[in-house]
C-alpha cells in the first residue's frame, strides 16, 4: 500500500479515542460563536491567533483562555455536539472525553447542570453512531485539596456517563504522592484511573503514577523512551500509554525530553510499538494542536509504522477502553470485520 492508500484504509476503520480533552477540541469558529453568546465581538483571526504558542506554558495559557468562554451548561453542550460531528466524520465510534472539572470548580461553576448538558449531547451522539463517556480530571497545580473536591464530584456524576478520573495540568508542579487520597477515593467508588505522566516529566513520574496513584493508563508517557526497564514494566503490567505524537511536538514536550529541538520522526512511538509497550493513539487537544485522530495515524505512517501495525494500535484502543467486556467484544467484532474487509 502507498501511504495515501494506507491512510485511507485506516480512516475507514471504526476507532476509539481515549485521550481527548473536550476544551482542547473547541475550534476557533466555535470560540467565536461562544463569545457572541456572551456579548463579545471576537473575530476568527483573533481566536486563531490564541492557538499559536511555542511551549507547554503557552499551551496552558491558551487552554485557560478557551475555557473562559464555557460559562453556562449550554456552552458545554454546544462544544460536545460539535465534537460528535468531528468524531463521526473520522469513524470514531467511542471516545472517552476528558473534562476539566478542576477548572470548572475553580471558576465557581456548578458541575451537575454542566454534566446534565453533556449527557444530552452524548445521547444525541449515539444517534450519529458515536458513544461518549466522560473522564473529569484534576488540574495538578491546583493542589491536593482541590483534587479531592474533583474526585468527590466525579463519583457523584457517574449517572451522567462519567467512567474515569484523571489528572492533567502542570506535571512538574506538585508531587504525585500528594494526590493519593483523591485517586484512592475515586477507585474505591468505581471510577477507573488515568494520569498524565512522563509528558514533560521523567520516567520516575510514570512510575509514581503507576505505583502511588494506581494509574491504569498513562497519558503521554514519552519519558519511557529513556528507560528500558520501565518499558518492560509497562509491557509486563499491561499499562498502556495514551500516545499523542503531534501534541508532543507542538507543546515542546518532545523537545524537552531530548533537551533540544526535536522532529516528529524522533518521536518514540515506533520504539514503543516495536518493543511491545501497550499503547493507543489519540489527538489530545486537536483544535489547539491543529490535528485530528486521522492526523495522528498519518503521523504514525510518517514515522515508519505500516498500516497493519497502526491497525493493531487502533484495535488496542478498544481493548484498553473503560467499558464492559460485552461492549468491548461488540466493538472488537465490528472492528475485525472492517479490518478484514480492508485487508489490513
Amino acid at each position: 500500500m502507498t501511504r495515501d492508500e494506507s491512510l485511507h484504509a485506516l480512516q475507514q476503520l471504526p476507532k476509539a479515542e481515549l485521550h481527548l480533552h473536550l476544551e482542547g477540541a473547541i475550534r476557533p469558529a466555535t470560540v467565536v460563536e461562544l463569545a457572541r453568546r456572551h456579548g463579545e465581538a471576537l473575530t476568527i483571526e483573533e481566536a486563531a491567533a490564541r492557538y499559536q504558542y511555542s511551549d507547554f506554558p503557552g499551551f496552558l495559557e491558551a487552554f485557560k483562555w478557551v475555557t473562559s468562554y464555557l460559562r453556562e451548561p449550554g456552552d458545554f453542550e454546544l462544544v460536545a455536539e460539535r465534537l460528535v460531528e468531528e468524531l463521526a466524520g473520522q469513524n470514531v465510534v467511542y471516545a472517552e472525553v476528558i473534562v476539566a472539572l478542576g477548572v470548572m470548580l475553580w471558576r465557581g461553576q456548578q458541575p451537575e447542570p454542566v454534566f446534565r448538558a453533556l449527557a444530552r449531547a452524548a445521547d444525541a451522539g449515539r444517534k450519529a453512531g458515536v458513544r461518549l463517556a466522560w473522564a473529569p480530571d484534576i488540574t495538578r497545580q491546583f493542589g491536593p485539596e482541590a483534587a479531592m473536591d474533583v474526585a468527590r464530584w466525579a463519583v457523584r456524576l457517574k449517572e451522567f456517563g462519567v467512567v474515569a478520573f484523571g489528572m492533567g495540568g502542570d506535571e512538574l508542579s506538585v508531587a504525585a504522592r500528594e494526590f493519593r487520597a483523591a485517586f484512592d477515593y475515586a477507585a474505591e467508588n468505581g471510577l477507573r484511573c488515568t494520569v498524565h505522566a512522563g509528558e514533560v516529566g521523567g520516567p520516575e513520574d510514570i512510575r509514581q503514577a503507576m505505583e502511588l496513584l494506581h494509574a491504569e493508563r498513562i497519558g503521554h508517557g514519552i519519558a519511557a523512551m529513556h528507560d528500558a526497564e520501565l518499558r518492560r514494566t509497562l509491557a509486563r503490567q499491561d499499562v498502556p500509554l495514551e500516545v499523542c505524537s503531534v501534541s508532543n511536538l507542538r507543546t515542546g514536550a518532545l523537545a524537552k525530553q531530548f533537551g533540544r529541538p526535536a522532529k516528529l520522526d524522533e518521536h518514540p512511538l515506533k520504539l514503543f510499538f516495536r518493543e511491545g509497550v501497550p499503547l493507543t493513539l489519540s489527538s489530545d487537544d486537536p483544535a489547539m494542536f491543529h490535528t485530528t485522530l486521522a492526523g495522528e495515524y498519518d503521523a504514525g505512517l510518517a514515522m515508519g509504522l505500516d498500516a497493519t501495525e497502526l491497525a493493531d494500535i487502533a484495535q488496542a484502543a478498544f481493548s484498553y477502553a473503560f467499558i464492559s467486556q460485552a461492549q468491548r467484544e461488540k466493538y472488537l467484532a465490528a472492528f475485525n470485520r472492517s479490518r478484514d474487509d480492508l485487508g489490513i
